[in-house]
């Protein structure tokens, strides 16, 4: 898959850790947009069924998870909202044996795959939903 290749390179991280991340990422844009939203993000990326089938199953869940709900309850508002999915995330990348950190190395090169696969319009609906 391209978008994992992408990922190796441009991150240095395994493939099943690019899956899984993607995976991961493309879970949580689909837990924020409506079908038809989500439909034309995941039609930009070759594979995407197969990305969902990578994520770990419980992302959000121990410690990291906690902090997020708690980021998110302090902080109120959509920034808090937000905060809150980026730390949920992280609870899933260290799932794959990789620094929570890493999802922020991830959304720039995800968004700009998809920028180049379907254009700018489903770039912004993917980027609406991770921010």
């Amino acid at each position: 898959m391209e978008l994992v290749q992408q990922l190796v390179s441009n991150l240095g991280v395994g493939e099943d850790q690019a899956k899984g991340g993607a995976g991961l990422i493309l879970k949580l844009a689909q837990d924020k947009l409506g079908g038809g939203e989500f439909a034309q993000v995941a039609s930009a990326i070759p594979g995407s069924d197969v990305l969902l089938g990578s994520a770990p199953s419980d992302s959000g869940g121990g410690m990291m998870g906690a902090l997020g709900g708690m980021a998110a309850g302090m902080m109120g508002g959509n920034q808090g909202a937000n905060l809150g999915s980026l730390m949920s995330l992280a609870g899933g990348f260290q799932q794959l044996g990789m620094n929570g950190d890493m999802v922020t190395k991830f959304f720039p090169v995800i968004l700009n795959f998809v920028q180049q696969k379907g254009g700018a319009d489903v770039a912004g609906i993917l980027s609406k939903a991770l921010q």
